[in-house]
């Protein structure tokens, strides 16, 4: 069977991701997206043109990805918290190879810099761009913000708090801009507003750029690591199972664009997860109901956060079901045989086979021969697909030897990070 390769809406996704992260805490809900228009409204008032401010709105809108645990995501929300740069520079060192997000990258890793009466200009012996000063703007004045209460009566206190910061903090310039936009009702309203998803799209007119198949599989590759390197012992996971999953689309004889195409759903089958606070992922203890219904909520948000994506709508259901069962007694939709695609099916296989041979805080990757019980047992209950399993049992070594050397690439990448991390760390 043969496909055209969809052409993937990087802007898009982008947003997508920027929603999923906020999700992972009602504390932080909408906090990129609100920051992301804040950082756009000051940079269109400065008169930044539109590559600027699509930089620095993609910024906003990621620019605390680096922040892997719950923990570190609701310290930031502290207007003066210790060791800010720590997650500013795990969210550069993830998005600084990737083309299109390499300014926004820069803006990332600096968006923590006080002003400083102008010493800020500089930090560590490098030159801060302008753009990440207002980003650290726009995240205090997001941060400043109380959700639950009615916003113009909050507007004079947030106004008085950046002021009085006014060259320490922040730069006076995009302050003075600052105040200038906070006499408008609008964009208080717009801050603030159920809408801010539809008026964020309406922000960036580049985001109707769509980068083709080349970048389809650079992009998944970008945010398997984002998923991935949340967790040391996940660091690899993705990997694992799309290029087992590329490996099986192989042997049940797909074409080379439609396995390329799985490749890509096993790299982002877990995006839901950036939902999921990262403690979890890295518990040694037994997980409670109430972790396993958070987890089990991940391909629901992943469905949910790209379902409006109609040129990759295929990929987004294989990654979306890949914990649903041939019986219909799988997760979250309790789809049946005759409603999973055999792509989903390959994925489904995939993640098992990955999760039982890999290392787990709970427990070892299990021998080959347990393994192989558990994926039979499976298939006999018509949990998984039988053909599937087949093809992974009577390929055993082969596929476990794909797995292993696909993962083993990642866990470099992952050991080359955390160097570069903590190299950073101990400068500051």
């Amino acid at each position: 069977m043969t496909i055209e390769r969809p052409r993937l809406p990087i802007y898009n996704l982008l947003l997508s991701i920027s929603n999923l992260i906020d999700m992972v805490s009602p504390l932080i809900d909408n906090h990129h997206k609100q920051t992301a228009y804040i950082a756009y409204s000051l940079g269109k008032e400065l008169g930044l043109v539109d590559r600027e401010l699509t930089q620095l709105f993609l910024a906003g809108a990621l620019h605390d990805i680096g922040a892997f645990s719950l923990k570190s995501k609701l310290a930031v929300l502290d207007f003066e918290f210790e060791n800010p740069h720590q997650h500013a520079e795990n969210g550069y060192l993830l998005l600084k190879d990737f083309k299109p997000l390499r300014k926004a990258a820069r803006i990332i890793r600096y968006h923590h810099v006080h002003w400083l009466h102008s010493s800020g200009m500089e930090f560590n012996g490098e030159l801060v761009p302008e753009s990440s000063h207002i980003l650290h703007l726009a995240d205090r004045i997001s941060i400043l913000i109380n959700q639950n209460a009615e916003i113009f009566g909050q507007i004079k206190g947030i106004e008085e708090r950046i002021l009085e910061q006014s060259g320490r903090m922040f730069c006076p310039k995009f302050v003075d801009v600052f105040r200038s936009i906070a006499g408008r009702e609008y964009f208080w309203i717009d801050a603030t507003s159920h809408w801010l998803n539809t008026i964020m799209r309406r922000c960036i007119k580049s985001e109707k750029i769509k980068y083709g198949y080349g970048s389809m599989l650079e992009v998944a590759d970008v945010f398997s690591k984002i998923i991935d390197f949340r967790s040391q012992y996940t660091t690899s996971h993705s990997s694992g199972v799309a290029a087992v999953s590329e490996a099986l689309g192989r042997m049940y004889g797909y074409d080379r664009a439609r396995c390329d195409m799985i490749k890509v759903a096993g790299l982002l089958h877990d995006i839901g997860k950036l939902a999921v606070p990262s403690e979890l992922l890295i518990k040694s203890s037994p997980l409670s109901q109430v972790d396993i219904n958070i987890l089990r909520k991940h391909p629901y948000y992943s469905y949910r956060a790209f379902d409006h994506m109609q040129s990759i709508n295929e990929i987004v259901e294989w990654i979306s079901f890949h914990h649903e069962r041939l019986d219909g007694k799988g997760y979250p939709f309790h789809l049946k045989a005759d409603q999973l695609s055999m792509e989903s099916r390959i994925i489904a296989v995939a993640d098992h086979f990955s999760a039982l041979m890999e290392d787990r805080p709970y427990r070892k990757g299990m021998p080959n021969q347990a393994a192989s019980g558990v994926l039979r047992k499976m298939s006999e209950e018509s949990a998984l697909d039988p053909d599937i399993v087949s093809l992974v049992l009577n390929n055993f070594d082969e596929v476990d030897s794909i797995r292993a050397d696909a993962q083993a690439v990642s866990e470099v990448e992952y050991r080359r990070f955390i160097d570069l991390t903590e190299r950073k760390r101990l400068a500051s």
